[in-house]
């Protein structure tokens, strides 16, 4: 494994007032607002009140991210809108979430159906609603982020949900935000929205999360790791299981894009937002079972070269060191994880996979295959 290099990032501190706000389990989630002060704005900066209501549009919301970020929203005063295809509920109650607050919340979130490819109809129900500020969530390619720009020319901040994916593969690690990215990235058509973004005008804002993770994950992060451990069954992990990753709370990144309405200090700024820690894959499997009371788990190594997977994919995360600083989203926005790893794992276990409800079955077919190798050199 090549060798990595850390470098800690400083930034200045800013003076915050503190403010909470009730989340769906009754406990307290800890919001940064910024301090108001008159301060000089740079060039194109339109400046947004965050204290004011807001007619904000959420592209998605109804997957995972915005799920979280709308009721954020919504408990705030904005008057919120998703705009979906229609193919899932707009509302439905959270596991952990009151009678009370899911009503609230439901009577209050407003639905915008269309199809966000379908450019000619995001031009024409946009203009017509005229939104102060779009959360995009589910954009992936520029194309599908310019006609939003054009529809709204009185737009005040458009806040938009990249990755930090689309850092170059680096031995100088963790990637902060001024890391040179990779334009042949899988991620590449969010890198080519953030330039599409700065070339506007726009006063825009740019969150790159790593791994995300949490309550109604759609992607396997940890209940892949949930279900081999309910299963009884060893957790094959490439190569030495040191590699080290990040993960970042659902709940976190939604706070994270709270905090950069209507900040000024937020304008035209990329952040980077995850788990104050890193983990490394072993280390992951052993926070899985430690979150879901399991006892501790054995783990199997494999080199992936002596496999044909063919389009399976054996284990969720890259098989290398990939995370990330968080300081300046620290510094600059006055924002911090409230989860440590374990507590998030054990939050996501208790509110989803541990009540039964997960996205995708379980699927053993590539460990068979690592196990079967495995016995086969012992005999």
């Amino acid at each position: 494994m090549a060798k990595m290099m850390i470098l800690q990032q400083h930034q200045p501190s800013v003076s915050l007032l503190t403010s909470s706000l009730s989340d769906f389990n009754g406990a307290k989630l800890h919001l940064q607002v910024q301090y108001k002060r008159k301060v000089q704005q740079p060039k194109g900066a339109l400046y947004v009140s965050a204290s004011s209501e807001k007619k904000i549009l959420i592209m998605g919301g109804t997957r995972f991210i915005g799920v979280f970020l709308s009721r954020l929203l919504v408990k705030e005063g904005h008057q919120v809108t998703l705009f979906t295809r229609g193919k899932s509920p707009i509302a439905k109650q959270l596991p952990g979430e009151s009678d009370q607050d899911f009503a609230d919340f439901s009577s209050k979130i407003l639905h915008l159906k269309g199809d966000r490819k379908d450019y000619d109809f995001v031009k024409s129900s946009l203009s017509a609603e005229g939104f102060d500020v779009v959360y995009d969530i589910n954009g992936r390619e520029a194309e599908e982020v310019e006609p939003i720009i054009d529809a709204l020319p009185k737009l005040e901040q458009y806040i938009y949900c990249s990755s930090a994916g689309v850092y170059l593969k680096s031995d100088i690690l963790p990637h902060c935000e001024v890391d040179a990215v990779d334009p042949k990235s899988r991620h590449k058509g969010k890198l080519e929205t953030e330039s599409l973004l700065q070339s506007k005008g726009v006063n825009w804002t740019s969150i790159r999360p790593v791994y995300i993770y949490g309550p109604l994950n759609y992607n396997p992060v940890e209940e892949w790791f949930f279900h081999r451990l309910k299963a009884g069954r060893p957790i094959p992990v490439p190569n030495s299981g040191i590699q080290i990753s990040q993960l970042g709370h659902v709940k976190d990144l939604a706070t994270a894009f709270i905090n950069v309405l209507g900040n000024e200090k937020a304008s035209r700024e990329i952040f980077n937002i995850s788990g104050d820690k890193y983990v490394t894959f072993d280390g992951l499997a052993r926070a899985c079972a430690k979150a879901g009371g399991f006892p501790e788990p054995e783990i199997v190594h494999y080199n992936p070269k002596e496999f044909d997977f063919g389009k399976k994919k054996a284990f969720p995360f890259r098989d290398q060191h990939f995370f990330a600083s968080v300081e300046k989203a620290k510094h600059v926005l006055g924002w911090k994880p409230e989860f440590d790893l374990v507590e998030g794992l054990t939050d996501s276990y208790n509110l989803d996979f541990g009540r039964g409800t997960f996205r995708k079955e379980a699927d053993f077919t590539t460990d068979d295959m690592i196990l079967s190798k495995k016995l086969v050199l012992q005999s």
